[in-house]
């Protein structure tokens, strides 16, 4: 059974950084892709960052192109996202997903299996 826990969210002003940080266990090789998705209050849960777990290639959304960087370690099967410039509006929780069943990587209901999710503020 895959397991993933998020970390490293917490509060700080725009144009600040944060790095998240996903532990996940149980992954299967057959696991192709795993991501980042967010879900601020009152708005549908979006993808944010996907990458191939194998090959490294990564996907971004145009909200993070440019500021955000997904990568991962499959040493330590943990996976990561470097949010630089951060803004207000990116102020969500943001969730780790694996296990993909095909289909668009930025779309939620595509990924099986969540973490709890870490919250991010971002202040003007």
């Amino acid at each position: 059974q895959v397991q993933l826990v998020e970390s490293g969210g917490g509060s700080v002003q725009a144009g600040g950084s944060l790095r998240l940080s996903c532990a996940a266990s149980g992954i299967s090789y057959k696991n192709s892709y795993m991501g980042w998705f967010r879900q601020a209050p009152g708005k549908e849960r979006e993808g944010v960052a996907v990458i191939h777990i194998r090959i490294g290639t990564p996907y971004y959304a145009d909200s993070a192109k440019g500021r955000f960087t997904i990568s991962r370690d499959n040493a330590k099967n943990a996976l990561y996202l470097q949010m630089n410039s951060l803004k207000p509006e990116d102020t969500a929780m943001y969730y780790c997903a694996a296990e993909y069943r095909g289909g668009s990587l930025l779309m939620s209901g595509n990924f099986r299996t969540w973490g709890q999710g870490t919250q991010v503020n971002v202040s003007s």
